[in-house]
C-alpha cells in the first residue's frame, strides 16, 4: 500500500504568528508554501495585507499570492481549483504543502468540498450590476433581486452588496434564484487528502497586542502611501472585494472622503483598529465551528506551536 503524503494546515487569526511558523517549518526541508489569504491574491496590495516582502517570498517562495488585480474578484471555488493542482504536483515532487492563513472559507471548502451547482462568478454580470448601482442606486438593485429571489430580500439588507450582486448574478446565469439553488446543493465531498489540521489561538488580550502593535508598523512604513497609489493605478471603490479587506476600505474613506486633518486621521486609524479586532474575532469563530467537525491539534502560544511541530515534523 502506497504512502500519501499529508497537507498541513495551518490556521489562525490575523497577527497570530502562523507565517512566521509555517516558514520555520519550510526550513526543515521537503514542505512548499500555500497562503489560505484571501488579502494576498491581489497585486500592489503588500503592507496593509501584511504580504511577505520579496526578500521574504525569494527565501520562502509562497504559491496563491499576487493572482490578481484589486479590480478582480477571487471566490473560494476558485481557490480550491488553484490549490488541488497545486498540492497534486507537490505531492508527485515528494514534497508536503503547507496552507497557511486565515481565510477559513477556504479551508472549509477544501476540507469538506464544494457544491458544483452555483456557477463560478461573472464579470461582465458584476459590472453590469454595479453600473446599475451607479446609475439608479442600490435600492433599485435591491428591488430587482426581491422581484426574482423574495426569499434573498428577507435574508439580505439594502447594505449586504456584494451578498445581492451574488445573488443578482446566479439569478442573470442559471435563470433560477440562489436560495433555491443553494436548497437543493448536493452533500458537498470532502477532497482526496489526508489533512493534518494546526490552529494557532493565542489569547485575545495578547493577540489585540500583536495587533495594535503590527498596524503601528503599517502606518509607520507607509500603508497610506500605498493606498494613495492603489488609487492613482485603479479606479477603486468601496464596494470592491479587494477594498472591504480591514484598513484599506478605512483608509480609502479617510483619502477620498475626508478633509484629511490629523483629527480624521487618528479616527480613521482607531477604526482600522477596531476592524481588524472584529476580524479576528470572526475568525475565532469560524476555527471553533471547524473544530467541531474536524480533527485539530490547537496551540495557544506560538513556542508551543514551535516546539510540537519541530518534533513531529523532525
Amino acid at each position: 500500500m502506497s504512502y500519501q503524503l499529508p497537507v498541513i494546515n495551518l490556521m489562525g487569526p490575523t497577527a497570530s504568528g502562523k507565517t512566521a511558523l509555517a516558514c520555520e517549518l519550510y526550513e526543515r526541508g521537503n514542505f512548499e508554501l500555500i497562503s489560505v489569504d484571501s488579502a494576498l491574491v491581489y497585486k500592489d496590495m503588500d503592507i496593509g495585507t501584511a504580504k511577505p516582502t520579496k526578500e521574504e517570498q525569494a527565501q520562502y517562495p509562497h504559491h496563491l499570492i499576487d493572482l490578481i488585480t484589486p479590480l478582480e474578484v477571487y471566490s473560494a471555488a476558485q481557490f480550491v481549483e488553484d490549490v488541488c493542482p497545486l498540492i497534486d504536483d507537490m505531492h508527485t515532487r515528494g514534497k508536503t504543502p503547507i496552507l497557511v492563513g486565515g481565510t477559513m472559507l477556504y479551508f472549509k471548502s477544501l476540507l469538506e468540498g464544494l457544491a458544483d451547482n452555483l456557477p463560478n462568478a461573472d464579470q461582465s454580470i458584476r459590472d453590469a450590476i454595479n453600473a446599475k448601482a451607479e446609475q439608479e442606486g442600490w435600492q433599485a438593485v435591491y428591488d430587482e433581486l426581491v422581484a426574482v429571489d423574495p426569499l434573498a430580500g428577507e435574508k439580505f439588507k439594502v447594505s449586504d452588496k456584494q451578498r445581492i450582486i451574488r445573488a443578482l448574478e446566479v439569478y442573470r446565469i442559471t435563470g433560477q434564484p440562489i436560495t433555491k439553488l443553494q436548497a437543493e446543493q448536493p452533500k458537498n465531498l470532502p477532497y482526496r487528502y489526508i489533512f493534518h489540521n494546526y490552529a494557532l489561538m493565542p489569547d485575545r488580550v495578547e493577540l489585540h497586542q500583536r495587533i495594535e502593535q503590527r498596524l503601528n508598523k503599517m502606518w509607520s512604513i507607509g500603508f497610506l502611501r500605498e493606498v494613495e497609489s492603489l488609487i492613482e493605478k485603479y479606479d477603486l471603490n468601496d464596494d470592491l472585494p479587494s477594498m472591504r479587506s480591514v484598513g484599506y476600505r478605512q483608509a480609502l474613506e479617510f483619502l477620498l472622503k475626508s478633509d484629511k486633518s490629523l483629527k480624521n486621521k487618528a479616527e480613521m486609524e482607531n477604526k482600522s483598529l477596531f476592524a481588524t479586532r472584529q476580524l479576528a474575532k470572526r475568525q475565532y469563530t469560524w476555527l471553533r465551528s471547524l473544530q467541531e467537525i474536524h480533527d485539530f491539534k490547537t496551540y495557544n502560544t506560538l513556542m508551543q506551536a514551535k516546539e510540537d511541530l519541530r518534533n513531529f515534523f523532525g
